[in-house]
Parts: C-alpha cells; sequence; structure tokens
C-alpha cells in the first residue's frame, strides 16, 4: 500500500475507533438518562453510530485490504470520564447532552477534514459525507433536546 494509501486508511480507521467509542458513549448515556426522550435519543444515537461503521467498514474493505478493527484510547478515557462524571453529577442529564453535542461537533470537524484532504474513493468520500451531514443534523437536534435536560 502507498504512502497516500497509508495515510487515508490511517484516517479513516480513526473515524472508525471514535465512531466505535460514541456508539459505547451513547450506550452508556442511555442507561444513565432520567429523560425518557433523552434516553431514547441516546439510544438511537448509539445505534446509528453502530450503523454508520458497518457500511464505512464495508466500503473500506472494497476499496483497501485489511484495517485496524480496536478501540481508540482517547475515547476509552473519554467514557470513562463521562461515567466518572455521571458518578458525580447524579447521572445529570444536561452533563451527558453537552458531552454528547461536543463529541458530534468534534466528528464533524474530522469528517471535514478527511473530505477537505481528497484523494478518498468515490464511495467512501459519498459515505463521509452523508454521515457528516446527519452528524450536523443531529447536532441541530439535541439543541432542541437541552430544554429536555
Amino acid at each position: 500500500m502507498s504512502t497516500e494509501h497509508e495515510k487515508i486508511v490511517d484516517q479513516l480507521e480513526e473515524i472508525l475507533e471514535k465512531n466505535r467509542d460514541a456508539e459505547k458513549g451513547y450506550s452508556k448515556a442511555a442507561e444513565n438518562a432520567e429523560s425518557p426522550d433523552l434516553k431514547s435519543y441516546f439510544q438511537r444515537k448509539s445505534s446509528e453510530r453502530k450503523d454508520f461503521n458497518a457500511l464505512l467498514k464495508s466500503k473500506m474493505l472494497t476499496a483497501y485490504d485489511e484495517i485496524d478493527d480496536g478501540g481508540s484510547f482517547t475515547g476509552t478515557i473519554h467514557r470513562t470520564w463521562m461515567d466518572v462524571k455521571a458518578l458525580f453529577s447524579g447521572d445529570d442529564d444536561e452533563a451527558m447532552l453537552e458531552e454528547a453535542i461536543k463529541g458530534d461537533k468534534a466528528a464533524v470537524d474530522e469528517y471535514e477534514e478527511i473530505l477537505e484532504e481528497g484523494n478518498l474513493p468515490v464511495d467512501i468520500a459519498e459515505c463521509i459525507q452523508n454521515q457528516k451531514v446527519k452528524i450536523q443534523k443531529d447536532l441541530a437536534d439535541a439543541n432542541k433536546l437541552e430544554n429536555l435536560a
């Protein structure tokens, strides 16, 4: 694999890792949420991130030889921090929603970065673009949920 391909695969693997971490974080937030609407939102987001990865991974396996399927260290730290925050804040819905918004904003930035660099196979670029738009829509929805938290 050429250096350029390795760079692209590494960036895509990072997105996979962060989506796996987000899936687990949202699942944990759903367990801790008191608001039924927020619990449902977190459960949907967890499932969405799992679906994102299944589709992206499938497209990556078609375009590239192999991918790494581990979890990220920074994501593990973030989930641990959310666990501690939930413990000390009494499973505060508002705090968990704020963390979810923060994570989604970071995801949008990462998606934009890889799209701006170009050199992605067309089907992967389309997949990344569609996922980015979905996360942006969810960010708008999350702002409405802040009143429920």
